[in-house]
């Protein structure tokens, strides 16, 4: 065990693809962590799929690295504000943290996110001006905007005074001058032992250990993970969990676990600063007190901002239902939708009247999107609405949540893209033009404003915007509909394969979604319409042969290329009568009533009822 002064405990947090990850890998190949022969997997941190195939970070994970007989405990946060209640838990495990910037595009939305709550626990920072290699990197300008975003943010003197390190985490440089690099991350480690504290609890008081991370072993259960905040912890000791209302039982601790690089180390004992993972408990949950029997306090509950965005979850009733996936059941919805909100407490599940439906919160659509993408892939066939935000009432007064919205774009784009987000109430608070052809905007918008917009966006700008958003505060509830979908669709009158020749005679019509030889059913949308209606159509229909037509016509036609959605466009091309089945190997659009006739009725139904009102 590594005396007190001899240990440090920090989070790294940062933007999206602002290099953190990249970082932390740098850390623990230069520190003598690992075996010369031992391999170590690029982006080592982002172990789940997910993280690999989008290059984000999705869950907190904590690594540890010695270095000249010094613990440094590192957390590795993510950068995207949907999954902002990762960060607001790891902040009471640390005592410092490294703020990573890239030296070129500066500050941005959830940088500023991610800070806020790190300055508001008083935790110490060291500034990392990552990406200082780039051919436009401009630290004197960023560091100033930086410690500006600092003064916005409330910080304390002490916290003002930060230090500033220059790396390029690819290359593994740093250095305490842009241009005096060392070929090592030397400078960043010294500066770590210099500036950030060391643990200062006492690990003479009575046990005291917050529960901050989950994780999951098929032989040994669940695993805590956290921060012994005051006393000592060892194997086989009997201890007092206190849950978030306050119930106390008794339990053993089975397993302790230390980190060494990324790999766990069996212990026999911690004391107060130590970074722990604890088998054995079995029905732990994030939040709760792991204390001493004879003296059970619990600490602080953890305080996590409320979910912004909804989606009812319901079972798949679709035509195909059980086609592909193998968990199609209400109960085993139910189960993994209520396994989730063990680990992520920044999600919200809450049942309805029927019980094949369940309406899921979270902290916005990548948030939600990253939960229906691993169901698939664990097997189920789901169905989920139009995402829609929350309205809250503050004061007796309807509000809504709204964005900071932070563009990238050509100077030629900038027009079209005020416009659009004209459209869509957004109000501009900043401009900067620093002459390179880019401008850099900034915004509010309601939230409502945003879901289904990143499309338009990147057609407006083709593909050379780069839009990125964070939760910003409430506000008043704004009259009419903002955003949502203008265009009308296309929907299959009948059930069956598309053709070539059923297709042909629609094209017109609109942009088709789906490929010759597919399976439809009717109620399916195929296509959006060029008009703001909704018509039916059939595109199974079969060419009649006889001895004038043949099929081999049709060889030589060429229809246009469909347009193909990934999950996040499905879901926000959505209406609210329309409904996205998602199955392991298909995502489909279709209407909420699959007959014709019974939407008409529905319809009939909706004026009628708002002309009553």
């Amino acid at each position: 065990m590594h005396s007190r002064d001899r240990i440090r405990n920090i989070a790294i947090i940062a933007h999206v693809d602002h290099g953190k990850t990249t970082l932390v890998d740098q850390l623990l190949r230069q520190s003598g962590t690992f075996r010369e022969n031992e391999q170590l997997t690029e982006r080592a941190m982002d172990s789940n799929d997910l993280e690999r195939e989008r290059g984000i970070t999705i869950l907190a994970k904590n690594t540890a690295i010695n270095y000249k007989d010094n613990l440094i405990n590192i957390v590795d946060t993510p950068g995207h504000a949907d999954f902002g209640g990762e960060v607001e838990r790891i902040m009471k495990m640390v005592d410092g943290v490294l703020l990573v910037v890239d030296a070129f595009e500066g500050c941005m939305p959830q940088t500023k996110f991610v800070l806020r709550k790190a300055l508001q626990q008083g935790l110490t920072p060291v500034v990392v001006l990552n990406k200082i290699d780039r051919p436009a990197a401009r630290p004197a300008e960023v560091v100033d905007e930086v410690l500006e975003l600092f003064i916005e943010l409330e910080a304390t003197d002490e916290q003002l005074e930060f230090p500033v390190v220059y790396a390029s985490a690819l290359n593994g440089i740093a250095g305490n001058e842009p241009d005096q690099l060392q070929e090592t991350m030397e400078p960043l480690y010294e500066m770590i032992l210099d500036k950030i504290p060391s643990p200062k609890e006492n690990p003479d008081e009575p046990l005291q250990f917050l529960v901050t991370l989950l994780d999951y072993n098929e032989y040994m259960g669940r695993i805590a993970i956290g921060r012994v905040n005051r006393g000592r912890i060892s194997q086989g000791q009997v201890v007092a969990v206190i849950n978030r209302d306050g119930v106390v039982k008794q339990a053993r601790i089975e397993k302790l676990f230390g980190f060494q690089g990324l790999k766990r180390i069996e212990i026999e004992e911690a004391a107060a600063g130590d970074i722990v993972a604890i088998a054995g408990l079995k029905e732990i949950n994030i939040g709760e007190t792991i204390a001493d029997p004879a003296k059970p306090e619990a600490l602080p509950v953890l305080a996590i901002d409320e979910p912004t965005l909804q989606m009812t979850f319901m079972v798949n009733n679709s035509p195909f239902v059980g086609r592909d996936g193998k968990w199609v059941t209400s109960r085993k919805l139910r189960e993994r939708l209520f396994k989730e909100i063990e680990t992520d407490v920044s999600l919200r599940v809450e049942e309805t009247d029927s019980p094949d439906a369940f309406v899921v919160s979270g902290r916005g659509e990548l948030h939600l999107g990253i939960l229906i993408e691993n169901m698939r892939r664990e097997g189920f066939e789901i169905q989920v609405s139009k995402p829609e935000v929350i309205i809250k009432l503050i004061d007796g007064v309807k509000s809504e949540p709204i964005e900071r919205l932070l563009i990238d774009v050509p100077e030629e784009s900038m027009g079209a893209v005020m416009e659009s987000l004209g459209t869509r109430k957004a109000e501009m608070v900043n401009m900067i033009n620093n002459g390179t052809g880019q401008v850099r905007l900034e915004f509010l918008i309601p939230a409502r404003g945003l879901i289904g917009y990143r499309t338009n966006f990147l057609t407006l700008t083709r593909g050379y915007g780069v839009m990125n958003h964070a939760f910003d505060s409430y506000g008043p509830l704004l009259a009419g509909q903002i955003g949502g979908r203008h265009q009308g669709v296309l929907v299959a009158s009948e059930s069956g394969k598309t053709t070539t020749y059923g297709m042909m005679s629609v094209e017109d019509r609109g942009i088709l979604f789906l490929e010759p030889g597919a399976d439809i059913y009717e109620g399916m949308l195929v296509g959006e319409h060029t008009r703001d209606t909704d018509i039916v159509v059939n595109i199974c229909k079969e060419k009649a042969l006889n001895n004038i037509r043949t099929a081999n016509k049709e060889e030589t036609v060429k229809l246009k290329s469909p347009r193909l959605m990934s999950l996040e466009e499905a879901l926000e091309y959505l209406n609210d009568d329309e409904l996205c089945e998602i199955t392991p190997k298909n995502i489909r659009l279709r209407k909420k009533f699959l007959n014709k006739s019974e939407r008409e009725r529905s319809e009939k139904q909706r004026r009628t009822a708002e002309a009553g009102v």
